[in-house]
């Protein structure tokens, strides 16, 4: 008996520890990064200081003197930033690559190179910053051009020219790549003609001096008139959305491993709405359950759906109005708290809290103005 009641106090003796919750790696703030036009009070490319646990943000910097950069990206190292210029047609495109600083957002012209097409209006980079890809709207080609260790642009590599027309004869009278995504594993990259109707599969082989070729098949094609435009794939990969711009309509698609085959097709249009129609751009949510769409034309708004984990299917929740004139772009923060939306001729850009559970919309007080702003991407502050 004494030997127990001795090893029960030696027992009761033992400090006992609090286990340590695992460490939420988070940032807490990010840099915000906002592309625009600038016909109108913007002069370039802006940095704000997003703080995720508020949505508050704070300006940092800005560069000046840069044409249109109505679409970015960042490097995977957090240290350069891409944009395409978007110049009329009355002369070639270029892309413009930055460098940055992500602790006090300071950002500044490298180089410029001609991107072979006109009207270039979406670019994208592969994680291991060997090449950009260019989505020329107005002549309807794709560009890559490959990237030096500095971080510059060096001359087109390979251009992609498409042909062909679709029903549309306003807005279809030639071919228009409006978009160039790479693949979540990157072995594909898959860019939107709204000219033709056709959503183009080509694979990605990095290593190789033109390294892009057709896929098989190499062609998904949506309704006549419809005009595809941006798409998004969920976290697990399983599936991939496709928001038609004059259709108004997210196709989905199980994404098969680069054979995409279609599921459904759903419109974003309220029942009744005669107005004008501009589907824009299009975000799945971090957790993958909630996916968002903006409609521009008369209606400015953003459409939110939830995700059938199982099947990819869509379930309407609800549409909330985006504050401003022409919703084209929007993002939402990496921790899925928030969600921003620019409003392209308001010269706005509202922040609204999202409800993770339901996938809801509360507009909050915190705003940013700045002239025309197009695009809007997030990287980890340091």
């Amino acid at each position: 008996m004494k030997r127990i009641l001795l090893a029960m106090a030696l027992l009761s003796a033992v400090p006992v520890f609090a286990q340590k919750k695992p460490k939420d790696n988070t940032p807490k703030s990010f840099d915000l990064l906002i592309g625009t036009y600038t016909t109108g009070e913007s002069k370039g490319i802006y940095v704000y200081r997003f703080y995720t646990e508020t949505g508050a943000t704070a300006y940092l910097n800005e560069v000046d003197g840069i044409d249109n950069p109505s679409y970015l990206c960042v490097a995977a190292n957090n240290h350069f930033v891409y944009s395409v210029n978007e110049v009329g047609t009355e002369r070639k495109g270029s892309v413009s690559s930055f460098s940055f600083d992500p602790k006090e957002g300071r950002i500044a012209l490298l180089n410029k190179q001609p991107s072979t097409g006109t009207g270039p209006c979406y670019i994208s980079i592969d994680k291991a910053q060997k090449h950009v890809f260019v989505a020329n709207y107005a002549s309807g080609a794709l560009s890559v051009l490959p990237i030096a260790k500095d971080g510059t642009l060096l001359p087109v590599v390979q251009t992609i020219q498409d042909a062909g027309t679709g029903p549309n004869k306003a807005r279809q009278e030639g071919p228009h790549v409006h978009t160039a995504v790479l693949s979540p594993d990157e072995k594909y990259l898959l860019y939107t003609d709204l000219g033709t109707d056709k959503l183009n599969i080509y694979r990605y082989k990095p290593s190789q001096p033109q390294p892009l070729t057709p896929a098989d098949p190499s062609v998904v094609k949506v309704l006549g008139g419809h005009g595809p435009r941006h798409i998004d794939f969920t976290p697990d990969r399983k599936f991939m959305y496709l928001i038609t711009e004059m259709g108004g309509v997210i196709y989905v698609y199980d994404y098969n491993k680069g054979e995409p085959k279609q599921l459904e097709a759903i419109s974003i249009v309220a029942d009744g709405f005669k107005g004008a129609v501009g589907a824009a751009d299009i975000h799945v949510s971090p957790d993958g359950k909630f996916l968002y769409a903006t409609n521009r034309g008369d209606a400015n708004e953003i459409v939110v759906f939830a995700i059938n984990p199982d099947t990819g299917s869509l379930t309407f929740v609800e549409r909330k109005p985006s504050m401003g004139k022409t919703p084209r772009n929007f993002v939402i923060d990496p921790t899925g708290n928030f969600l921003l939306v620019a409003n392209q001729m308001s010269d706005d850009i509202y922040v609204y809290k999202r409800d993770k559970a339901t996938g809801k919309l509360t507009l909050t007080r915190n705003k940013i103005s700045v002239g025309n702003p197009s695009c809007l991407k997030f990287t980890p502050a340091e």
